[in-house]
């Protein structure tokens, strides 16, 4: 990292409040091993996460740098039930943050795990198993880091 310490936006999905919790444990350790600062905002579902992106963005928009975050990680599960809803919240949320992603070349660390279980949800969560709250961050704070080098949107 540059010299300037990263600031993160973590948006927790609280469908799965213990799962998002063990996430953000995860992504918060890993934040600050790399010297980074974060502000968690919360929203109910995945589904809601990508507008929460485009709060931020406008957000930022308006208030310059008072409001500033250089990347973004998003945690939450999703757990296949008995219907399609699995389906239409697991590819509509991606879908719409890799949009988001590519059109305002975002720093973004995706946790948002798409899980057949509860066991597999929480493998994937705990900090001392699978870690995915600590990868979206890391992933979060390496595509920083390469949007510095590229001195992409002012960085």
């Amino acid at each position: 990292m540059s010299k300037k310490h990263p600031h993160i936006l973590i948006i927790e999905a609280r469908f799965y409040p213990e799962l998002t919790d063990e996430m953000a444990r995860g992504a918060i350790a890993e934040i600050e091993a790399q010297n980074g600062t974060y502000e968690r905002m919360e929203v109910p579902g995945v589904l809601e996460i990508p507008a929460a992106v485009v709060y931020a963005l406008r957000a930022m928009a308006v208030t310059g740098r008072q409001t500033h975050y250089d990347g973004f990680v998003t945690l939450g599960c999703v757990i296949r039930g008995e219907t399609a809803h699995f389906d239409i919240v697991a590819f509509e949320s991606a879908r719409a943050l890799m949009d988001l992603c590519v059109e305002h070349a975002l720093a973004l660390g995706n946790g948002i795990q798409t899980v057949e279980n509860e066991a597999q949800a929480w493998a994937r969560a705990k900090v001392d198993d699978k870690n995915k709250g600590g990868g979206a961050a890391a992933a979060a704070l390496a595509m920083i880091a390469h949007k510095r080098k590229m001195k992409v949107d002012g960085l």
